[in-house]
């Protein structure tokens, strides 16, 4: 039995997307979707435990299980070798599985993407995060700040309804602490393949100062677009720019 997904596309290469802490296999919008080269690539929209399609699903809610449920997934599709591209908290994930499976990992890109260091908090933005799992006007706080508390309320609402029918509290709550506090950077050492960081010119959080200390370090031979008029949620923000972006680095 294959593991619940959603896939956009029918082409030779594939690319398999996972979502941020707010996400699901559903929750990339409407748009980015229907951008997509469906003739070159079959995207493949996960989900984690806890999450969209796999709502049910237990489990212990870490980064490596999350990296080795992306492998079994692919195993499952019966890609010997496939494109990771991660959003957010995603951008984690992809980066673990990139470094639990080497050889078969074409490309990554990571929008807005966690370093595999993890995210350092002072007080008060730790118990802003934390409470989120429990609290939605947290969870609204988060998306306007980290968009640049620039966008229209109705979206904001929109994005945390989203994640609360989409996700459950335990694991949202979990996975904080999985993206947040895991630090597997050691075990990406020495592995070298094509990288691609794209980043919003109004995200503060991971931002393009944040990724060219973190994920540019990591991946010395990556490259890295900011995008104009965006913040942490390009794929809704600007997302004719983002495929845009994506396309032409996973076709180069």
């Amino acid at each position: 039995m294959t593991t619940p997904h959603h896939t956009v596309g029918a082409g030779a290469r594939t690319v398999i997307c996972i979502p941020g802490w707010f996400g699901s296999s559903t929750g990339w919008g409407h748009d980015f979707c229907g951008l997509l080269d469906t003739d070159a690539f079959t995207y493949v929209f996960a989900d984690y435990r806890g999450y969209g399609e796999r709502k049910d699903v237990d489990g212990e809610h870490t980064i490596d299980e999350m990296a080795k449920d992306t492998l079994q997934l692919a195993d499952e599709l019966g890609a010997a070798t496939f494109c990771l591209l991660g959003h957010s908290m995603g951008g984690s994930v992809v980066q673990r599985a990139l470094s639990l499976a080497p050889d078969r990992v074409e490309r990554i890109v990571g929008v807005s993407p966690v370093p595999s260091s993890g995210v350092p908090f002072d007080d008060d933005g730790w118990a802003l995060f934390s409470g989120a799992a429990q609290d939605d006007a947290n969870r609204a706080a988060i998306i306007d700040l980290t968009t640049g508390n620039r966008l229209t309320k109705r979206w904001i609402d929109a994005m945390v309804a989203h994640s609360v029918q989409r996700s459950t509290r335990e694991a949202f709550g979990d996975n904080l602490q999985a993206w947040a506090k895991t630090d597997f950077t050691a075990t990406l050492d020495g592995i070298d393949v094509p990288a691609l960081a794209v980043v919003g010119e109004h995200d503060p959080a991971l931002g393009e100062q944040t990724i060219r200390a973190t994920w540019m370090q990591t991946h010395p031979s990556a490259e890295l677009e900011v995008m104009a008029n965006a913040g942490h949620y390009s794929m809704f923000e600007t997302p004719v720019a983002l495929v845009t972006v994506i396309e032409a680095f996973l076709k180069s």
